[in-house]
């Protein structure tokens, strides 16, 4: 049964927003009372944050969907409707997210820190809020705003000081079950360790943590064996071990070759050439192994190597090995550029930008893109005419109808408002007047010239009616 995780596609969504209400107040003796209708609740967000109690993303390789709740809608009495609780996802210190792209969208490292995987959508105002001095009692209300939704990929690379690395079977687990209080799995087998071990050492005053990398071999890097699973735990470590079999029962091995080819799968996966290396010969506690640990040291050390000579069994040479690792982990924190306060930077609007485009595309239709036009028209009723007017005055103020006649728009021409796959497309017509002064009853705009069938016989009936009553003025009797 799969224990640990450490990649995984997440489809995350974030809560809709809640629509607005249209609402007017009714009390006994006071009759219209005016808007009262509240507004919709804002959705919750999907958030990730670091928690040092997580130390595996197998939770969302069972359950990769994840969704917040929506936001409730308004209510008349002015009450607004609640905000959708967010979803906060607990992950492992030093997860990644990324897009299904591959792009970089967080680093998550250090207890609490957090990213917003996924927005929650606005919520609709009601008519209460869309009142105005020329726009008394409007007939209509906000949509919600949907929330974000999309797919996102988590990869966890372990934080840890020093990465033990080298061939299957070489003692690594057996290495960090002395050194620390971790206990992994140890076996006579190769690739008996299938995931990253982590141990806490001490060492004097120094304090630091050591991975046990599952074991590498020929093309690690190219996905041979476990390599490239887990070549990316090494990737934070500020030291690197080899961990070198000195008493290995197959003839065609010996620790300097085993060396060379381990250093050719870091170079091969790069980004590990700056990494400060230490060689461990280890199991000298056989007579064999003792022996050619002191045949291969001189050659070692020739190259540059800091050598030692261990046996996990007899715990001989921990105690030099463990103090040396604490010298270069404090090094290399010494090293680290100090970390500064996050800075807060303002990135005041161009006076030259309009926040949206248009755009003429080859098949003559006008594509609007920006963020303010796309959520004025998520959130319109449109089979509310006043609602649809109330947008057309928005987009008026905002200069869309401006620049769509500087593209060379004229009546009748197409215009796209949003992406290609969810766009809302019309016939443009150029607004002659806007505001409220051409408003007339409740839900009603004049300058929808095709009234609703509804409406169109309440007026008849009231024709039939006003023609009734004259004809009984005119009547005189005898």
């Amino acid at each position: 049964m799969t224990t640990f995780v450490d990649r995984v596609e997440l489809h995350v969504a974030a809560g809709n927003g809640g629509h607005g209400c249209a609402s007017v107040h009714r009390e006994k003796f006071k009759p219209l009372g005016g808007p009262d209708g509240g507004n919709g609740g804002r959705g919750g967000d999907v958030i990730l944050t670091v928690d040092q109690s997580v130390t595996t993303l197998l939770e969302y390789h069972h359950s990769p969907h994840r969704k917040a709740t929506n936001g409730k809608p308004g209510e008349g009495g002015n009450r607004s409707g609640k905000d959708g609780q967010d979803l906060v996802l607990p992950v492992p210190d030093g997860t990644v997210v990324l897009d299904r792209q591959g792009n970089v969208l967080a680093d998550l490292v250090g207890h609490g820190t957090s990213f917003v995987a996924a927005q929650g959508g606005r919520g609709g105002l009601g008519n209460a809020a869309l009142a105005s001095a020329r726009r008394k009692a409007p007939g209509f209300a906000l949509l919600g705003v949907p929330g974000d939704t999309g797919d996102i990929v988590l990869e966890l690379k372990t934080v840890a000081d020093v990465a033990l690395v080298g061939y299957p079977s070489a003692g690594k687990s057996s290495l960090i079950s002395v050194l620390s209080a971790a206990k992994p799995k140890i076996a006579d087998y190769p690739f008996t360790t299938l995931v990253p071990n982590l141990g806490v050492v001490t060492a004097g005053e120094t304090v630091y943590t050591i991975a046990d990398v599952p074991g590498l071999i020929p093309g690690a890097s190219q996905g041979k064996g476990l390599g490239l699973e887990f070549l990316r735990h090494v990737e934070r470590c500020s030291v690197l071990v080899h961990v070198l079999d000195t008493a290995t029962l197959e003839s065609d091995r010996d620790p300097v070759s085993d060396l060379d080819i381990i250093e050719e799968e870091l170079t091969q996966y790069g980004g590990l050439g700056d990494r400060p290396r230490i060689v461990v010969l280890n199991k000298i506690d056989v007579p064999d192994g003792k022996d050619l640990a002191e045949m291969v040291r001189p050659d070692l050390e020739s190259r540059g190597y800091r050598v030692f000579e261990v046996s996990a069994v007899a715990h001989t040479g921990l105690k030099e090995l463990s103090f040396a690792l604490a010298d270069l982990v404090g090094r290399a924190r010494a090293a680290r550029p100090r970390e500064e306060a996050t800075r807060i930077v303002i990135r005041p609007k161009a006076v030259d930008d309009a926040g949206f485009t248009v755009v003429r595309e080859e098949d003559g239709l006008f594509r609007v893109r920006g963020e303010k036009p796309e959520r004025w028209v998520r959130q319109t009723d449109f089979s509310n005419d006043e609602a649809v007017g109330y947008l057309a005055d928005r987009l008026n103020r905002l200069g869309v109808e401006e620049e769509l006649m500087k593209a060379g728009a004229r009546s009748g021409d197409g215009v796209a408002i949003g992406p290609e796959d969810n766009a809302v497309v019309f016939d443009w017509e150029p607004t002659v007047m806007a505001g409220a002064e051409m408003l007339g009853r409740r839900g009603e705009d004049h300058r929808f010239e095709a009234p609703r069938p509804a409406v169109q016989r309440r007026r008849d009936r009231q024709a039939e009616r006003d023609e009734l009553e004259k004809e009984y003025d005119d009547f005189e009797p005898f």
